[in-house]
């Protein structure tokens, strides 16, 4: 990896490094004095195990002070769960995970603090979801010519109220037999390159980012190091980006030093969160643990109305 991004937009450091930086692979250290946050979770709305009010109390639990709930291309849960998380005393931040084309590659945006109930947002992702509808008939009518016999029924029944994705044809596959595990059905049949691989419908990165901050939000990278360059970063950095996903599960310390740098670098703002869907991903274990301290929470806060 490039050890630099190269952008228009450079400033002064957004955070400094200090005592609430990770001291482990996407741990945060707090004093007690400052609270957690996981800014990256999923629900049945989308592609998560969870209803919003068991993801609430999994969040209380795990001593949480704020949960960011970033379904794909949903936001039917937020509601549901701010009413839980006021009674137990979790801050619900408004999310949002959307999909973008960079060149041939899908990269994943997170949006927070936008207007929820915008018409605008609202007529946006009901097209997305129908886009997926039409992706995932795709997919299984590719199963179906190599003689995996599912059907959408059967996707849509794992879906139940969520966006439907290739989470639900994975779970499908594996709750008909035709594969061992979640991860082999990315790897066999629907992830990219593979026999039943769809493309998602393209949208830009300039078009997303204007789509949240007109409803008063703002934009993040989803876990870049999966599969971002840094030549890639810095595209997305021009077209308008705000901050990056630090903290990940798939970030070790040395990837989570390099992305705070350009952070830093660039004015950019912090997240972090486990990605947590549960069920069948067998994510369990990060759950409560890549979180960031309330104060980047704060900070995302302070930009917006600064």
């Amino acid at each position: 990896m490039a050890q630099s991004v190269e952008t228009d937009n450079q400033g002064d450091a957004a955070h400094a490094t200090g005592p609430d930086s990770p001291t482990s692979a996407g741990r945060s250290r707090s004093d007690g004095s400052d609270g957690r946050a996981d800014l990256h979770s999923h629900t049945t709305h989308s592609d998560g195990a969870l209803t919003p009010l068991e993801l609430v109390r999994k969040a209380h639990a795990a001593g949480l002070s704020a949960l960011a709930i970033t379904d794909h291309d949903n936001v039917g849960a937020i509601d549901e769960a701010a009413e839980w998380g006021k009674s137990v005393g979790v801050e619900i931040i408004p999310g949002l995970e959307l999909s973008v084309s960079l060149g041939e590659k899908d990269v994943h945006i997170l949006a927070y603090f936008f207007d929820h109930k915008s018409e605008m947002l609202l007529d946006y992702l009901s097209f997305f979801r129908r886009e997926r509808f039409k992706r995932a008939e795709r997919i299984v009518e590719k199963l179906n010519k190599m003689n995996v016999a599912i059907t959408m029924d059967a996707v849509l029944g794992q879906a139940g109220v969520g966006s439907v994705g290739r989470p639900h044809i994975a779970n499908a596959l594996l709750d008909g037999g035709y594969i061992e595990s979640y991860q082999e059905a990315f790897e066999r049949f629907i992830g990219m390159g593979g026999p039943a691989f769809e493309k998602k419908y393209q949208v830009n990165p300039g078009e997303a980012f204007k789509l949240i901050n007109s409803t008063g939000g703002l934009s993040f990278l989803a876990h870049p190091g999966r599969y971002t360059t840094d030549a890639e970063l810095s595209q997305l950095i021009k077209a308008g980006l705000d901050g990056i996903e630090v903290v990940h599960p798939s970030h070790d310390e040395k990837l989570q030093e390099h992305y705070r740098s350009v952070v830093n670098q660039y004015f950019l703002l912090e997240s972090g969160g486990s990605d947590y869907h549960g069920g069948k991903k067998n994510d369990n274990h990060t759950f409560g643990v890549f979180t960031v301290p309330m104060h980047v929470v704060e900070t995302m806060r302070s930009r917006l109305f600064s």
